[in-house]
């Protein structure tokens, strides 16, 4: 019985943070798409929050270094025009952000989102540990978030971790961080939500 349950959490974690790999967008397909945020260089972690329990769904991090980029360890999230390679989201203007936002809030979860100024040296660095770390195994998004944000000068006291909450805690910690919290009512069905911001994204494509 004891190894059945815990068989059983195991399960729910992987279905938590995990999704078949999708195959990889070419070269001329990203650069075409490629896209920084004016400003400074930046770093934001998200971390999907169950509503009901505060257990941690899911982390991902955008990153606004030469270009603007969400690495996405194992998730869900997926659009037509945003390509993605080794679990690395390209294109990631203002609606594709709000499109990534949206599609996680819903009713049974909301994102935290953790937004922190860095220098271009400390971005441009974790932009390339991002590149070079996917694809990501299932249950691995919060354990592979925290390895790049660890790696970084700065932030080398993040420890590693499996629990996207306890990522979350340490990030918010440090100086300049500033968190806010996303909420939305929608249903709590995670691909109608990306199905539909997918929809979203499409209409503002100008042919």
């Amino acid at each position: 019985m004891r190894n059945f349950l815990i068989f059983g959490l195991v399960a729910l974690t992987l279905a938590a943070c995990a999704r078949p790999q999708e195959p990889n967008a070419d070269a001329a397909t990203v650069a075409a798409v490629r896209y920084r945020e004016p400003g400074p260089a930046t770093l934001t972690l998200y971390t999907m929050v169950n509503n009901r329990s505060g257990s941690g769904g899911h982390s991902s991090l955008m990153i606004n270094a030469s270009e603007r980029i969400i690495f996405d360890p194992a998730g869900s999230f997926k659009a037509d025009i945003i390509p993605e390679q080794n679990d690395v989201l390209f294109g990631i203007t203002p609606p594709a952000e709000q499109a990534y936002r949206r599609s996680h809030a819903r009713e049974t979860h909301h994102v935290l989102v953790q937004h922190v100024e860095v220098t271009a040296e400390q971005a441009q660095l974790a932009y390339n540990m991002a590149r070079q770390m996917g694809p990501i195994p299932g249950a691995y998004c919060a354990n592979a978030t925290s390895r790049i944000l660890s790696s970084i000068p700065g932030y080398e006291d993040i420890k590693v971790t499996f629990y996207p909450t306890k990522l979350a805690e340490q990030f918010g910690a440090k100086p300049g961080v500033v968190s806010e919290r996303y909420y939305e009512n929608d249903s709590g069905d995670l691909q109608l939500g990306i199905a539909q911001n997918n929809a979203a994204l499409n209409a503002t494509v100008v042919e």
